[in-house]
């Protein structure tokens, strides 16, 4: 007898719409990381409204930190990583290094994901999944909304 025929799994892919309005941005990609990892084809809309915690200013000053920080004397053209300063690529970024992306499973994955700045037409009639973990558990905790770091940063002025 010869070794048993491998089986391979097919996953059944569902269209999920993932509302990010007033979310937590780190909470809610992982979520979504899991879903699309689960096989799940995932589209957030209103990226723009996702929150990220702390002081303001402090929030910008990290992130001007990474999108700088690859100027060296050694780099002067700045050739190195590309840092996202739309609210929409932020999001998609955290999304992605929450995934396994340089392996195939991680790279089919993210072909799942898409990322929208406000509501298209074709997902404002479908039902948008809010998750519970995601929203923001204390009042008074003071953050800024990936709008706002992205204008911040120079990279997206909304109306």
């Amino acid at each position: 007898m010869g070794p048993e025929p491998r089986v391979r799994f097919v996953m059944q892919e569902r269209q999920i719409v993932v509302d990010a309005t007033g979310l937590v941005a780190g909470r809610l990609a992982s979520i979504v990381a899991k879903l699309l990892l689960r096989g799940n084809s995932v589209v957030v809309v209103n990226a723009e409204k996702a929150i990220i915690t702390g002081k303001r200013n402090r929030v910008v000053e990290w992130y001007m930190k990474r999108v700088s920080e690859w100027r060296t004397h050694y780099n002067p053209e700045k050739k190195g990583p590309k840092i996202p300063r739309r609210p929409d690529m932020i999001l998609r970024r955290m999304i992605r290094n929450m995934l396994p992306y340089k392996k195939p499973k991680g790279r089919s994955a993210l072909k799942r994901l898409r990322v929208y700045v406000g509501v298209p037409p074709e997902y404002a009639s479908l039902e948008k999944l809010v998750p519970e973990e995601a929203k923001l558990q204390n009042s008074k905790v003071q953050y800024i909304t990936l709008a706002e770091l992205s204008a911040a940063v120079g990279g997206w002025e909304h109306d």
